[in-house]
């Protein structure tokens, strides 16, 4: 009796997970809903059902993946930070030479190079702000470019032994049955196959899937390269450092007059500290008050006609320095357009008093078509006159506050977001490089979830980003969110001894077919699984079943494995079937139905050419 009702609850929890996976992936499909809280519905429904624990549907966001994922996007954010993303894009721009197939296929086989080494996850991370920097430099969209990305990390995955867990799993289950292992290079000509289909596949697909997506490129105002180069500064102003023996070297600004006497004006005072041959570098920026004092090895950024610099900089011993121009790090600029009803409106601009109460500069004026930015004090104000100010992002930000008299243009938050630290560019790079290392050695006794939240701590704290905050934003907390609250419903399917009874099921079905026939019930079973499971929890739960069927048809076990290996890491109709589709998700601006579209045929017709392609290389 007692049993009876065990197997009547049993065959209740199993009947209620499908249908709460079905109405999920419905959802999902559908669109209406954002994925991470249709992810997060199904969770708490299968809580209060009782099919899972509280501590079961937890368990995802205490996953190392899931913990990976978040420490990968602050890496990333690192990455762009610094310029280090913009380095690399220009260097693959270059080496395709403006062509766009080969660029496509200069940002597939690197990433699949790097997967074959690299978990996949750590290998999007690294790629996908590069990826990103890239498309903006080529103004195309990044979409066409992060989906087949993220594909292809996992077709470089299958290059080599290491190149994703579920390789490993199916070498672990060879062993344990008394075979010999597989070699680090087992996989190459598999790999080749599947990249050789990736690229075909893809190609195609991508351009379809920029055309879709051409009109969802985010829509953001003017750069600050853009401004600066909007009101002809770059030719106005130049950097000078001061020497010990310069006349200026223990001044005040007040005591030199320089507005008056020369007409010219400091507009930036920088010190540059250089530890370690360059490789930790320290810039501060400051914006210079009348009772500031010049010292010396200051670097002082003047601005003024080429006449007036040059006669100054004689008079006080200044060496001119080359400068890459204008640089945003603690301080910025940013635009202002006047009210008609402004107290400034008729006043000239050493009256408005910025400086004072706001410790902003003015650069220049724009008045309709017209740009001034010569003899800027005695310029009367006029409604509707634009003003470039240049001042602390803070300052900018609070004077952003005062709408009774101007409107500020644009985000002067996401402007700061975007500023380049590239003196920290070095120290990104040994560090992104030593996560890498540390990631791809097993030599090195250090858990990859912890090299790269190591990683991510050393970018925040050394200072790759203007703040904290500006490292949090860098996580993209729905894709986090979605992961971990799908990996409870691989939980919900073996609890329930649903994975197990589809497995089972196709076993008996196919087995007396042949083995061609069972071969391609595995690949495809597996691949399916994937799309709701994780790549590496299929693959251990395919695998001992992959080999008893080979084992009870009598043929060698190996093109069945490797059918479970493939199926479960070349799983593309799905953003949460692998990390690497999610964490392109929101960068890609994709929905779930993109995932479908270009990856379920990719999926298909891999599926295919693989279960042709492994009884040639490995037979039954």
């Amino acid at each position: 009796m007692h049993i009876c009702n065990l197997s009547l609850i049993f065959a209740e929890d199993m009947t209620l997970t499908i249908i709460i996976l079905l109405v999920t992936v419905a959802m999902f499909v559908i669109g209406k809903l954002r994925a991470d809280i249709v992810a997060l519905c199904a969770l708490v429904v299968m809580i209060l059902c009782g099919i899972l624990t509280p501590a079961e549907a937890l368990a995802g966001f205490s996953n190392p993946v899931v913990i990976m994922m978040v420490g990968l996007f602050v890496v990333g954010g690192g990455i762009l930070q610094t310029g280090l993303a913009k380095a690399a894009s220009r260097k693959i721009m270059s080496l395709a030479g403006g062509n766009d197939i080969a660029l496509f296929m200069l940002v597939i086989l690197v990433t699949a190079v790097i997967g074959a080494f690299v978990s996949n996850t750590g290998t999007v991370a690294l790629m996908m702000p590069i990826v990103v920097s890239m498309a903006a430099e080529a103004r195309k969209s990044a979409s066409t470019f992060l989906m087949p990305l993220a594909f292809a990390s996992s077709m470089g995955g299958m290059l080599t032994l290491i190149g994703t867990p579920p390789n490993l799993v199916i070498d672990g289950i060879l062993r344990d049955n008394g075979y010999d292992g597989l070699s680090f290079f087992s996989f190459f000509p598999v790999g080749i196959i599947c990249l050789a289909v990736g690229i075909l596949v893809m190609l195609p697909l991508s351009r379809m899937l920029l055309k879709n997506k051409a009109n969802d490129r985010e829509r953001h105002g003017k750069s600050l390269e853009q401004l600066i180069e909007e009101y002809h500064l770059a030719g106005e102003v130049a950097a000078y450092r001061v020497d010990v023996r310069s006349s200026i070297v223990g001044k005040k600004v007040a005591e030199l007059n320089l507005r008056a006497d020369h007409g010219i004006s400091i507009i930036e005072i920088r010190n540059d500290v250089k530890r370690h041959r360059g490789l930790i570098r320290n810039v501060t920026q400051s914006m210079p008050t009348q009772d500031t004092v010049i010292e010396a090895d200051d670097i002082l950024y003047l601005q003024g006609s080429k006449e007036k610099l040059d006669e100054f900089s004689s008079v006080a011993s200044l060496r001119h320095i080359a400068s890459s121009g204008i640089n945003f790090y603690d301080i910025g600029v940013a635009e202002i357009v006047v009210m008609p009803e402004s107290r400034l409106v008729g006043t000239m601009l050493r009256e408005s008093r910025f400086r004072e109460h706001y410790g902003v500069n003015i650069l220049g004026v724009k008045r309709g078509k017209q740009y001034i930015t010569a003899n800027l004090p005695e310029i009367k104000l006029r409604s509707g006159d634009t003003l470039l100010i240049q001042g602390r992002w803070e300052n900018i930000i609070k004077i952003d506050k005062e709408n009774e008299d101007w409107i500020l243009i644009g985000q002067p938050n996401e402007m700061a977001d975007k500023v380049t630290i590239d003196y920290k560019a070095p120290l990104a790079a040994v560090f992104m490089l030593a996560m890498v290392l540390v990631m791809a050695l097993d030599i090195i006794p250090i858990a990859p979830v912890t090299a790269v939240i190591a990683a991510g701590l050393l970018m925040v704290v050394c200072g790759c980003f203007r703040s904290v905050d500006a490292a949090y934003k860098t996580i993209n907390w729905e894709s986090v969110v979605l992961i971990a609250a799908m990996m409870p419903m691989a939980t919900a399917l073996e609890k329930t001894g649903t994975s197990a009874l589809v497995s089972h099921s196709l076993v008996s079905l196919l087995g007396s077919v042949g083995p061609m026939a069972l071969l391609c019930g595995i690949y495809f079973t597996t691949s399916l699984l994937t799309m709701f499971i994780s790549n590496t929890a299929t693959a251990v739960l395919m695998a001992p079943i992959a080999m008893s069927a080979a084992i009870e048809v009598g043929v060698s076990p190996l093109p069945f494995l490797f059918a479970v290996t493939l199926g479960a890491s070349m799983c593309f109709a799905s953003p949460f079937s692998t990390p690497p589709n999610a964490l392109v998700m929101h960068a890609g601006n994709y929905t779930f139905a993109d995932y479908v579209k270009v990856g379920l045929p990719l999926q298909i017709i891999m599926g295919i050419v693989m279960t042709i392609v492994l009884p040639l290389l490995f037979p039954f």
